[in-house]
């Protein structure tokens, strides 16, 4: 196997024996092989679009593969037996159509002729043959990195398109871009300036993908609202809900009701507890835990039913690996799956544990700053910002993991000057979410401003501010300091690019996949940098 997707990768150079995320090497080979499979597809997509033929399963199957393939989603071999195998029976159905409307089908690349043999042990053998990922000594590096990037963004990008679906809210134009990127890496064509081109505009596809899905929860749940939400617990039953997606904990939330249960939120569900459509269960209790890396050691003391809705899941231990479940593209080995939308299971088995004993104190902090209710009170920010009570704006969010260095985020928002707001946004801020900094004039200094996908909602505040100033938002009292770990940090890293936005510090570590001569591209152009240490990048940015 080799792997360089995510930010822990072994050595900082790839996994090449064993996955650190504990992906083993048959399900990297099965996930070589949908890749393969799905570009192969995507080469009849793009056929088929000039003859107007444009299939909506194949689409919606596009995004669901590549989600799995994403990090910690899916570790599950026999469920890539039935992805590979639904993969090629959309793309054999849609190079029929297009042959059908007179579309060119005659390709000589392997993926889009390529027959797997449909058995574990032989997907496995092919998967290990076409390795996906591997460097070609063969390609010129540098644009073998932009493919990478290309490759791994376009998978973020399919994460937030899926969350979007299922509310349903849907653009072609997504879909178009996957299957023309996906095709492009399956042809190996175009210029090193071409895959800059396609880089960038895989970042202008992911805002557009971000904001339909700001769209489909905000139509869906309502805008979020200030919401002080406990750490601690209450007495009786408990589900606790991990991943990102809103619609399965609205269906937990529905099932569960009158039932005596409790539903938590762990990890990145946290700030779902500011939406006022889902907020209005009165038995939507609080947050559990901490960021997805810490499952191991938070999981075994929850005293009821797990739910993995999206990535973010680790190997479990055996004292929990009988309380856990999974929907959507997720899946462990013995993991039991939900996949039609009934949760009785985990409610079953939710209310057949002993729950929490009593209540259990515990810190609250508060969610829901997102673009509504920050620019509700954006005269506020402005005379502050005129009158000089706030000096600067810092942008701290991204990805946790596990890997050493991530101390980094902590210590920076500590030191960060009592003048100034610090909005935050994904997993990353469990590193900092419980702390008390306090308010300038009402103000709160640490902003939650939600999900991962919700640096829309901060490009939006970011967009609405520099417009109030009559300024660009790179001449904002703003800078941004960010964490990443897997491909869709990767996908809002490249839209924050694609709208010129510069001077971005990037941590803990520099992708594996980015070559020397992008990185200077990515210095000369917008000045991206890694970050140092916290006195070091604050005296650089305050002076």
């Amino acid at each position: 196997m080799f792997c360089y997707q995510c930010e822990q990768t072994s050595k900082g150079t790839g996994c090449t024996k064993l996955g650190v995320c504990g992906k083993q090497p048959d399900v990297a080979a099965l996930q070589d092989l949908l890749t393969h499979v799905l570009k192969g597809t995507a080469l009849y997509a793009v056929e088929g679009r000039k003859v107007g033929v444009n299939d909506q399963d194949t689409n919606r199957f596009t995004t669901w593969g590549l989600f799995a393939t994403l990090t910690n989603v899916n570790f599950d071999a026999q469920d890539f037996v039935g992805f590979i195998n639904r993969a090629v029976e959309l793309r054999d159905g849609l190079k029929d159509k297009v042959k059908a409307a007179g579309g060119n089908i005659d390709f000589a690349e392997d993926c889009a002729n390529f027959t797997p043999e449909m058995t574990l042990e032989g997907l496995v053998k092919q998967g290990e043959a076409v390795m996906e990922i591997v460097p070609d000594p063969a390609l010129n590096p540098d644009i073998q990195s932009l493919q990478d990037i290309v490759r791994f963004g376009a998978r973020g990008v399919a994460a937030y398109a899926y969350h979007a679906e299922v509310l349903g809210e849907e653009d072609d134009s997504i879909y178009e871009y996957l299957h023309d990127a996906l095709a492009k890496i399956a042809k190996n064509e175009g210029s090193l300036e071409d895959w800059i081109g396609m880089t960038l505009k895989c970042g202008e596809v992911n805002l557009t993908t971000m904001g339909l899905l700001d769209k489909a929860n905000t139509e869906t749940y309502g805008h979020p609202v200030p919401t002080k939400v406990p750490l601690g617990a209450k007495a009786g039953k408990a589900i606790l809900v991990s991943g990102h997606d809103l619609k399965d904990l609205a269906e937990i939330l529905a099932q569960t009701e009158g039932k005596g249960i409790n539903v938590y939120t762990h990890g990145e569900m946290l700030p779902t507890h500011g939406y006022p459509g889902l907020k209005k269960y009165a038995h939507f209790y609080g947050h559990y835990g901490t960021a997805w890396q810490n499952q191991q050691k938070e999981f075994p003391e929850f005293p009821g039913a797990i739910v993995m809705t999206t990535n973010c899941i680790q190997k479990p231990r055996e004292t929990y690996l009988d309380n856990i479940y999974t929907t959507g593209p997720v899946g462990w080995p013995g993991a039991r799956h939900i996949a039609d939308g009934d949760y009785t299971p985990a409610i079953e088995k939710a209310l057949a544990m002993p729950g929490f004993a009593e209540d259990v104190a515990g810190k609250e902090v508060m969610v829901g700053f997102a673009r509504n209710a920050v620019l509700g009170v954006a005269g506020q920010v402005i005379e502050a910002v005129k009158n000089k009570d706030i000096r600067h704006f810092f942008l701290v969010g991204g990805c946790d993991g596990a890997k050493p260095g991530r101390g980094y985020y902590t210590e920076f928002v500590e030191k960060v000057p009592d003048d100034c707001i610090v909005l935050t946004l994904a997993c990353g801020k469990f590193r900092f979410f419980d702390k008390d900094l306090g308010d300038i004039g009402g103000i709160p200094r640490l902003l939650d401003v939600g999900q991962c996908n919700d640096a829309y909602s901060a490009i939006q505040i970011a967009a609405a501010l520099a417009d109030a100033f009559g300024v660009s938002v790179n001449e904002l009292p703003l800078s941004m300091v960010l964490s990443w770990y897997e491909q869709k940090a990767v996908a809002i890293l490249l839209s924050l690019l694609h709208l010129g936005i510069k001077d971005i510090r990037l941590g803990p570590s520099l992708p594996a996949f980015i070559t020397p001569n992008v990185l200077d591209v990515l210095v000369k152009n917008f000045d991206i940098k890694p970050i140092s240490t916290p006195d070091e990048d604050l005296k650089a940015i305050l002076g």
